[in-house]
């Protein structure tokens, strides 16, 4: 059986295999009959629209030879007098027979326009299958066609549908906090839609981001007053008074018991077990006593402007029980967004990015409310980069090659406050630059604070500590997370930076 795909590069498949549909025009012959849906179309309009103005004169041949050579493609081993199968004479012209299932478009169609009912489950099923089909823009080979350019824009506007569609029966559902950042895109993508807006504002306050919702609203009617001069549509004007009244109606359908571990209002995931509540420098089971409940996943953001590092991370992260991917971004700017929008635990943010390099961003992110740990990825990065990554507060950096278990571990050492930085590369980073500010105790630290200090730049895991001071765990964990406290420092890596700074640890000292 023969697959066709048109919503991205234009192809013919078969047992696996891709077809060789010859040039551009000739594969422009099997795509105008797939534009036709199965339909016949007469010859003299595959003539008029393949060579638009003035078409050669052997025009009438030439599609004949194209349909010949397209037949022994899509059937190749069909006798030479028997009838075709696919590509049929349908006279005036020809016609393309194939199933729904056969053609990726007419099933995309297909999806998108179907009935749901008043079932959004199904609903939300039958968008994703039908985003998933989706692998780039339709037609886009033949562009200099009218056609084309008028199928193209026709599906565009499907698929903006299936987003939408999708969004709202993840909203009905109760399903937003892993669908806002999606939301966020397509609402800034095409700021003139305005269920768009709707669906976005409306996620938000579910997710109990009841400001983040009305700037969401603020932005649609400044985008619509500075483009059109028109003010919110009538939908768009009545959820906002439904924001401000926090009307129940609002409400999402189903309600999800609050317990540790669980995600908050905001949002943000607090993990279970994790000892955040500990402060920053807590280590695993180190918070106040709390009553069991399932272990949260974390939720981690990516940051980086290489796609096919995005795509090798989410494979490590999909495969990772306990983790979760929850946004994408390829640039500074658009990580702080996603940041802002859901929320995460955890963010590997690449330290060389367009519009905004990864340091800035990390920096504008720690300096917010409640702030996720970053960590810093880079294939080679320059020390004075690492270095000020370390002082900005972000919780260490792993370099993109690491193999998946030493990534997986880097993120829940983060979310914990343990160590992150190897010792012999702390060392090596600190190195060139210990001593560039006086030497000098940060005041204020007694004797076994010091020593605990100097353990944790040493690169010392919590364990490791609990060990050599011959103390519990939990107790290094509580004294680490208030060191950081009385220091006003944000993370553990930080503490490595101010005890070399300060002299309390020389690069090479035992």
């Amino acid at each position: 059986m023969v697959i066709f795909r048109a919503l991205g590069p234009f192809q013919a498949e078969s047992a696996g295999q891709i077809l060789d549909l010859g040039g551009q025009r000739q594969q422009a012959v099997l795509a105008r009959l797939l534009v036709a849906g199965g339909r016949a179309v007469p010859m003299g309009v595959l003539i008029d629209e393949l060579w638009p103005g003035e078409p050669p004169a052997q025009a009438l041949s030439t599609i004949q030879g194209y349909v010949s050579r397209l037949r022994r493609a899509l059937e190749p081993d069909r006798a030479p007098r028997e009838q075709a199968g696919v590509l049929v004479s349908a006279p005036p012209g020809y016609a393309l027979r194939a199933t729904v299932e056969q053609v990726d478009s007419w099933r995309f169609e297909e999806l998108v326009k179907s009935d749901h009912g008043d079932d959004p489950a199904r609903a939300l099923e039958r968008m994703e299958t039908a985003l998933g089909l989706w692998r780039g823009p339709a037609l886009a080979e033949f562009l200099d066609l009218s056609w084309a350019v008028t199928e193209g824009i026709r599906l565009e506007e499907l698929r903006l549908l299936a987003v939408e569609r999708r969004g709202d029966a993840a909203v009905r559902l109760g399903r937003t906090g892993a669908l806002i950042p999606d939301l966020e895109a397509h609402a800034s993508a095409y700021p003139l839609r305005e269920e768009a807006w709707r669906l976005l504002a409306l996620a938000l306050y579910r997710a109990g981001r009841q400001g983040d919702a009305l700037g969401a609203l603020r932005r649609a009617r400044e985008l619509l007053r500075d483009e059109l001069g028109l003010d919110l549509g009538p939908t768009l004007q009545r959820l906002e008074q439904d924001i401000f009244a926090q009307a129940p109606h609002l409400d999402a359908p189903a309600t999800r018991a609050v317990h540790s571990g669980t995600a908050s209002a905001s949002g943000t995931a607090s993990p279970s077990g994790s000892g955040a509540a500990a402060g920053p420098g807590a280590a695993p089971g180190t918070g106040p006593a709390a009553e069991p409940g399932p272990v949260t996943r974390l939720r981690v953001v990516i940051a980086d402007d290489q796609a096919l590092v995005r795509t090798g991370l989410k494979v490590v992260l999909e495969s990772e029980p306990g983790l979760e991917l929850v946004g994408e971004a390829e640039n500074g700017e658009q990580a702080i967004a996603v940041v802002q929008a859901v929320r995460p635990d955890v963010v590997l943010m690449d330290i060389q990015m367009p519009r905004l390099d990864g340091l800035a961003a990390a920096r504008r992110i720690l300096a917010g409310e409640a702030p996720p740990k970053v960590i810093m990825m880079t294939t080679f990065g320059t020390d004075d980069n690492l270095y000020a990554a370390l002082r900005a507060g972000v919780s260490g950096f792993v370099l993109k090659t690491s193999p998946p278990e030493q990534l997986v571990s880097a993120i829940r050492a983060a979310v914990a406050g343990d160590a992150l930085l190897d010792p012999a590369v702390t060392t090596h980073l600190i190195a060139a630059f210990a001593g560039r500010r006086d030497p000098a105790a940060p005041a204020g630290l007694s004797d076994s604070d010091l020593d605990l200090v100097k353990l944790v730049a040493r690169g010392f895991t919590n364990r490791q500590i609990a060990v050599t001071l011959a103390v519990p765990e939990r107790e290094v964990a509580d004294e680490v997370a208030a060191l950081l406290k009385r220091l006003e420092l944000l993370d553990r890596a930080q503490l490595v930076v101010l005890a070399y700074e300060s002299g309390l640890v020389s690069p090479g000292s035992p």
